[in-house]
């Protein structure tokens, strides 16, 4: 009992209840482990009741916590209201100001520092923030895109900013979009020598900076005068770039992220070499100034992973921590290299502000929504610069579920909630303003982690972890506070296991969530699809995500036999089949209900009295109809006419729903049928690594693209979109 109290006194779930309402007592092993990378010992039961009592003895006297938050407008902290009576308190504001009333404290990152009259002190940060985030100008749709999978015939082997910027010009301008979405783009853990790069953008080596793979090398000003020998390699690393461009468009070649940066390197070493004007070099000073010691740490630990290695764990102990005098000589050391490495990202920070522009410029209400992965990878920057924000020997995942019954470790080692609240939330508040610089919206992956997170001790499988909770209230505070700042949309990613509470919650607070088709199901009454009228308003909408199948897929029951080859299945192939088709059934026979298969039931009649006039017995609609428009009989699978109609009707129904942002897959616009990333998988399948491409497989590049029939018919749908005849779009 002890040591419940511990954990719950630290925030540590030792009854957890991870999916069904069933409680799941986390194993004591767990407990004290977590404890452990909290600070705490709990190895015994001595060890315990010490703990407890120091923790209880601190709380008694703590006059204040470490961070109080006041939502804009609303009554006085309840930290604040329980002060003793006559308990004064001072502020000093984040400009350097004193402010004498704190309710008067306009939003922001203050100090407030409290006396009572029995003579103890106390301070704290408070955070005063709006009590929403911005809401979107108006109703928008927009495209949900993987970067690296967009190139152009100017691309070096992968998509880059230079091709979002002008795949924003172009979809603003003659579809009417009003948000891109992109996976994350932060700074990737480089490869070390014979490796390869971990191709997920959602395991990084830092979400604080971008990563400069994904620069356009020919946009840098200075490009343009390298002259000489030194034009001569350029040159002819343009033909090699062009050559990784042809083996991915023309003869079916993975994307290769670590080929694509040893060239765009080699680049940047020879444009490097021509002399900035004074100009740039003042805006590249200030850019140095502004990231102040991060940008150093990150720039340092880029120049020691090519001298040591990409590991940090393995490098000389001296290394290993960034305020050591030995990492301070072997900074001197590399010099030159620090100042590459921040140039490059001051490089690829001017081009974000490029795309970003470029939006705008194009109409769009909202632009660029950059995507926040929930963690970074333990041997990455951020873990070596900030090891004391994280969690030692513990790993993010996920419980089991009725999706999962194994659970998940994602190999992400967590922030200590305490060490946040005791900096005041610096670290997320320096990565959202990161991150929110350039962006019009900001997607926060997983975001029940701003409320917990379940941790896995090393060693233990994810059925031996336990939640550890965050100060929601804090983190969300920060969150909007930087989000009104920026003037910017947040969206949640609130997908999966969600806690009682924490939807409302967000929807208080601004927040979008995100609703995916096939899983917007009436679950309180018939468990069946739920209709658009139904849906929540504040919210995206989409058909699919990155970690699920391409629509096309989904109907015609393709990823279902590509998971069965994968060994990914729990139930027999046929068995699967069964469920899949009866999932998507009930939804077809809904779309027929609203009139959104206007398409697919002319083909219907049509194949009814051909099949009358052989048969005599079938006939258009109804439960048979709708499975072979489907395409999910024995038969076969669907045409591709009929596979593009239903995909249109899919979207129909997206927009008959009150979501404020419809968003499209841009695979499903132009029909392919492979998922970028299958979960459970590393080397079975080429995840994060293959081109757009149509519905046949070929790799599409952004001119192709651009020019789709079947994109153009399906953008039809939407305001501003595309026209035929100059008309209104149709619902």
């Amino acid at each position: 009992m002890s040591l419940a109290r511990l954990a719950a006194l630290h925030g540590v779930a030792a009854s957890p209840t991870p999916s069904g309402g069933v409680t799941v007592p986390a194993p004591e092993t767990t407990v004290v482990a977590i404890l452990a990378a909290l600070g705490v010992d709990a190895t015994s039961p001595a060890a315990v009741q010490d703990a407890l009592d120091r923790a209880e003895s601190a709380a008694a006297r703590r006059l204040l916590p470490a961070t109080v938050v006041r939502w804009h407008g609303e009554s006085a902290p309840r930290a604040l209201a329980e002060l003793p009576d006559g308990t004064e308190l001072t502020i000093a504001l984040e400009d350097g100001g004193d402010h004498a009333d704190w309710r008067e404290a306009p939003c922001g990152v203050h100090r407030l520092t409290a006396r009572s009259p029995d003579g103890r002190t106390g301070g704290c940060v408070l955070i005063v923030a709006p009590e929403r985030a911005p809401h979107p100008p108006r109703r928008s749709h927009g495209f949900l895109l993987q970067l690296y999978s967009l190139l152009s015939a100017r691309s070096w082997g992968m998509g880059d900013l230079g091709d979002l910027a002008e795949f924003a010009a172009w979809s603003g301008r003659s579809l009417g979009t009003g948000f891109l979405q992109v996976n994350p783009l932060h700074a990737a853990v480089p490869a070390g020598p014979g490796g390869i790069t971990d191709p997920s953008p959602y395991r990084p080596s830092s979400r604080r900076f971008p990563d400069p793979v994904h620069l356009r090398i020919a946009d840098i000003p200075e490009y343009a005068e390298v002259s000489g020998p030194d034009r001569e390699r350029l040159d002819l690393l343009r033909e090699q770039a062009a050559g990784l461009r042809t083996a991915v468009l023309e003869k079916g070649a993975l994307i290769d992220r670590d080929a694509v940066w040893e060239l765009k390197r080699a680049a940047l070493e020879l444009v490097r070499r021509v002399p900035q004007g004074p100009g740039r070099r003042a805006a590249y000073c200030d850019f140095v100034a502004a990231r102040g010691r991060p940008l150093d740490d990150h720039a340092t630990w880029c120049a020691l992973a090519e001298r040591h290695g990409p590991h940090w764990r393995s490098w000389p102990e001296e290394l290993r921590d960034p305020r050591s005098p030995g990492t301070a000589r072997a900074r001197r050391e590399l010099m030159d290299r620090v100042d590459f490495h921040s140039w490059a990202l001051w490089l690829t920070d001017r081009q974000l502000a490029e795309a970003a522009r470029a939006a705008s410029e194009a109409g769009m209400g909202i632009g660029i929504v950059h995507d926040l992965a929930v963690g970074v990878h333990p041997d990455g920057a951020d873990a070596w610069a900030q090891g004391d924000v994280f969690a030692p020997g513990m790993s993010v995942g996920a419980p089991p579920d009725a999706f999962n019954g194994r659970g998940q470790d994602w190999g992400l080692p967590p922030w200590r909630p305490d060490v946040l609240a005791s900096l005041g939330y610096e670290p997320f508040r320096e990565l959202l303003r990161g991150l929110f610089a350039h962006a019009g919206a900001v997607r926060i992956d997983h975001v029940m982690g701003l409320f917990r997170l379940w941790w896995v001790p090393a060693g233990c499988s994810p059925t031996e972890g336990a939640y550890v909770g965050y100060d929601a209230e804090a983190m969300l505070a920060v969150l909007v506070l930087e989000a009104h700042r920026a003037g910017a949309v947040v969206v949640g990613e609130d997908l999966g296991t969600v806690e009682p509470g924490v939807r409302e919650t967000l929807a208080r607070r601004g927040v979008l969530g995100a609703s995916v088709l096939w899983f917007e199901r009436d679950w309180g009454g018939t468990d069946g699809p739920l209709p658009p009228g139904e849906w929540r308003e504040e919210c995206v909408a989409t058909a699919t995500t990155h970690d699920l199948p391409p629509t096309a897929a989904r109907l015609n029951g393709e990823h279902t036999e590509l998971r069965d080859r994968l060994g990914l299945l729990t139930r027999p192939l046929r068995e699967e089949r069964l469920r899949e088709r009866a999932d998507v059934r009930e939804w077809l026979r809904l779309f027929q209900e609203l009139g959104l298969l206007p398409e697919v039931t002319a083909h219907e009649e049509s194949l009814a009295q051909s099949t009358q006039s052989t048969h005599g017995t079938a006939r258009a609609g109804g439960a048979q109809g709708l499975g072979r428009a489907g395409g999910v009989h024995e038969e076969g699978p669907l045409g591709a006419a009929h596979e593009e109609a239903l995909v249109r009707a899919v979207h129909r129904f997206l927009l008959a729903t009150p979501a404020r942002m419809v968003g499209v897959w841009l695979p499903d616009a132009v029909g392919d049928r492979r998922p970028q990333n299958v979960p459970g998988t590393w080397d079975q399948y080429p995840n994060w690594r293959l081109p757009m491409a149509d519905a046949e497989a070929r790799p599409l590049a952004l001119e192709q693209l651009a020019r789709s029939p079947r994109l153009h018919a399906l953008m039809e749908l939407f305001p501003g979109g595309p026209r035929r005849d100059g008309g209104e779009p149709a619902l």
